[in-house]
């Protein structure tokens, strides 16, 4: 990967929909050879995917909560995967080390949607317990850059 094509990167990851045009004007190329370059990028597994950014609160999700899970035996990273996915309300999942087998972040519109969510990947087989952690505000949360 070259400057260039970090550039075209750092673009993308601003806004996903930027045009190959607008794109080319900023890092001096022709739409066509902007196209190419993202098609590369793409071809390498650079860009995974494209997506669009929600805003929970904006959706009616207010509630937002930190939940560590405990796992019994030695449940995998697919597995857990496997469980978590399965409920909209996580929209974060991470094998961690140390005494939880993983973090999910889970967004619920309010503390009754959450208990419920949590009720039901508690009852997820290979699902021990879960400790939840409710987020006040949010201070910091930014994407890579």
């Amino acid at each position: 990967m070259d400057e260039i094509d970090q550039q075209i990167v750092a673009l993308l990851r601003e806004n996903a929909r930027r045009s190959f045009q607008d794109i080319g004007t900023r890092v001096s190329l022709s739409p066509p050879a902007v196209k190419r370059r993202v098609d590369r990028l793409e071809a390498a597994g650079v860009i995974r995917a494209y997506t669009a950014v929600l805003d929970h609160v904006a959706l009616g999700w207010t509630t937002h909560a930190v939940v560590s899970l405990f796992c019994e035996g030695n449940m995998s990273g697919s597995e857990i995967l496997a469980t978590a996915g399965r409920h909209p309300e996580v929209s974060a999942a991470y094998t961690v080390a140390g005494e939880a087998s993983a973090i999910l972040h889970l967004h619920a519109r309010d503390t009754e949607h959450l208990e419920q969510a949590l009720e039901r990947l508690r009852d997820a087989p290979g699902i021990r317990r879960t400790q939840t952690q409710i987020v006040l505000s949010t201070l910091l949360e930014r994407p890579v850059r």
